[in-house]
């Protein structure tokens, strides 16, 4: 009898698991490729590099779509916010198996968040940023700011390969776009790492408009890749945002931009905010 109660709690135990956790990323249950439009690149970019607030509609049901996106333009080097561990498993999976391009990843997850990111209630999914990159990334990092605002904000870096060169890049996510002040203790924390360095690209939803007093800090060390964005341009800035506000940001130490692009998703209410740079 007791051998009989042991088997029923344990497979109850594993129906539940199967529940909370999902489906597994290494089924072999692949969606349709998604075919791309015409003129979508035909492989890696060597020089293109990239950042894209992936959440809005968040889930895994937009992950396939994501990947096809991201296929369209196929950076070197990809900059994720709000991005759980799980989605970019399976957007990696989908870009190497659907459409042919190998991504190297890291994770920079600050916050365990369930209902957002699935997992066990007591080992919930990662959330934070990542990076995708398609050469080997070395010497990454993780820290949080010190105040996130209403939850938990942090910043990543990775030395890895860009146009052949190794370059270091960081990826950041601030707080919400009413926390200005929360921001503003923010942005001198990354400007200070940011500076260490005679070349870097940074990537990141900054939850802030151009002229945002808080992105000062920013200005001094690295340009924005729009030419329009930037303080004496006078300009006005391409949207990032389907709400019409520039929160997406590419900036540049010790590296020029060639040109820069905007492209909506059906997949996020963020764009994709990618630029191709000077030779390095």
């Amino acid at each position: 009898m007791l051998g009989r109660n042991t088997r029923w709690v344990v497979g109850a135990l594993a129906l539940v698991c199967l529940v909370l956790i999902g489906p597994s990323a290494t089924r072999d249950d692949l969606p349709d490729a998604e075919p791309l439009p015409a003129g979508a690149a035909a492989k890696i970019v060597p020089n293109r590099v990239m950042t894209w607030n992936i959440c809005n509609p968040c889930g895994a049901k937009e992950n396939a779509g994501r990947a096809a996106d991201i296929a369209t333009y196929a950076p070197q080097v990809i900059g994720l916010q709000e991005a759980c561990v799980r989605d970019v498993e399976r957007i990696r999976d989908y870009l190497r198996r659907l459409y042919g391009l190998v991504y190297h990843v890291t994770y920079g997850s600050v916050l365990r968040n369930w209902s957002r990111c699935g997992g066990l209630p007591w080992h919930a999914g990662g959330y934070g940023q990542a990076i995708l990159s398609a050469a080997p990334a070395t010497d990454g990092v993780t820290k949080e700011y010190p105040d996130g605002g209403s939850e938990d904000r942090g910043f990543m870096a990775v030395t890895t390969e860009v146009d052949g060169r190794p370059v270091r890049v960081f990826n950041t996510h601030l707080a919400e776009r009413r926390q200005e002040a929360v921001r503003a203790r923010q942005v001198p924390v990354l400007a200070e790492e940011i500076a260490r360095h005679d070349r870097a690209i940074v990537l990141g939803d900054f939850n802030a408009v151009p002229d945002s007093p808080e992105l000062r800090p920013i200005r001094p060390l690295a340009t924005d890749a729009d030419p329009r964005c930037r303080p004496s341009a006078g300009g006005a800035c391409a949207p990032t945002t389907d709400w019409q506000s520039k929160f997406d940001y590419v900036f540049l130490r010790g590296i020029a931009s060639r040109a820069h692009h905007v492209r909506p998703s059906a997949h996020s209410d963020h764009h994709m905010f990618y630029a191709d740079l000077s030779p390095l």
